[in-house]
């Protein structure tokens, strides 16, 4: 996958559920990533791009990060998704966190503690949120909000799709 290199190693794949929408139900191209660790290969994340079809671009990058991966605390304080949404889209801009909000979301009988990001470059939305098993999920849209209805959209996918 183009939109991200993978350092050394060959991850496995993930020991943990990866919340994505299905791309079964996506109408355009899928992608996806693994983020291994350089030294054991271990699997600390999965990025997935989804993409319009026709050529429209990039829509939403889903990331999937593990407790301990480095790629959760990055240095400028920008996720990692957002970097990468950038480089798809092309943009060399700097882009920095204005601002943050946590916000509650209903799903289902369960309540779901969101934080959304403002960034210096609008056309982003960036949403992030813990899962229990203390998997990071981070959605980044582009030129597009990103709703509520997005959230009961996200389901485990089969862990045999990210297997090398």
């Amino acid at each position: 996958m183009a939109f991200l290199r993978r350092r050394s190693g060959t991850p496995a794949g993930p020991d943990f559920d990866i919340l994505a929408m299905d791309p079964g139900d996506w109408p355009g191209d899928f992608g996806a990533v693994l983020l291994s660790d350089p030294e054991d290969g271990s699997c600390h994340g999965v990025l997935l791009r989804y993409d319009l079809m026709g050529g429209r671009g990039p829509s939403m990058i889903i990331g999937n990060l593990r407790a301990g991966s480095a790629a959760r605390e990055p240095e400028d304080g920008v996720p990692l998704e957002v970097h990468q949404m950038l480089a798809v889209v092309g943009s060399e801009e700097p882009i920095e966190v204005l601002d943050s909000e946590d916000f509650p979301v209903m799903l289902d009988d369960g309540l779901l503690i969101v934080k959304k990001y403002k960034l210096s470059e609008g056309r982003l939305a960036c949403v992030q949120f813990g899962r229990s098993d203390d998997v990071l999920v981070t959605v980044v849209t582009w030129d597009r909000p990103v709703s509520e209805d997005l959230y009961k959209l996200l389901k485990p996918l089969p862990a045999d799709m990210f297997q090398v």
